[in-house]
């Protein structure tokens, strides 16, 4: 009967409040153990994922901010290379001018000097030769003056006379 008694108890739809208040403290005793044991881990499990992310992100941000830095500090010293190397290609530039003209100045120079130094042996050989030339005409008429008072010429033996020493001249050189 008590079998029975119960059934139509649960069955007659009767407010229990014993079972209510029965189940009422499982259940805050089954809150009470999920957040002591449950929800307190994985709060701290979450936590521990927040704090790791926000430390990825911030570890990412001094990487981007490094990197920005170290890439501004790239493109100074590309800038910085060029300017130098226009700057070494200048001075080059003109180094060579400054030496083409060196160059071109001593070559006038030289060129003016040689051309002086021929001047000046033409000159030395011209006279020479205007020498070699008197002293030949000295000798010649010297030859033909006493030529001339050994004997007494006629115009075609003096013509004759002249001729012989001309050759005798040119034989000699």
């Amino acid at each position: 009967m008590l079998t029975s008694s119960l059934v139509l108890g649960a069955a007659g739809g009767g407010f229990n409040g014993g079972d209510i208040l029965f189940q009422l403290v499982m259940f805050i005793i089954l809150l009470a153990l999920l957040k002591k044991f449950a929800w307190g881990p994985l709060m701290g499990i979450m936590k521990q994922r927040e704090d790791h992310i926000a430390n990825e992100i911030n570890s990412a941000e001094q990487s981007r901010g490094e990197a920005q830095k170290l890439l501004d500090e790239q493109r100074s010293l590309l800038k910085e290379a060029r300017t130098e190397a226009q700057t070494l290609i200048e001075n080059a530039k003109k180094q060579g001018d400054v030496q083409r003209e060196e160059i071109i100045t001593l070559a006038r120079s030289e060129a003016d000097r040689l051309k002086e130094s021929a001047k000046l042996e033409i000159e030395q050989q011209k006279e020479k030769a205007v020498a070699a030339i008197r002293e030949q005409v000295a000798t010649l008429s010297v030859m033909i003056a006493s030529k001339v008072i050994e004997k007494e010429l006629t115009a075609q033996d003096q013509e004759k006379l002249i001729n012989d020493y001309i050759q005798e001249a040119g034989e000699k050189r």
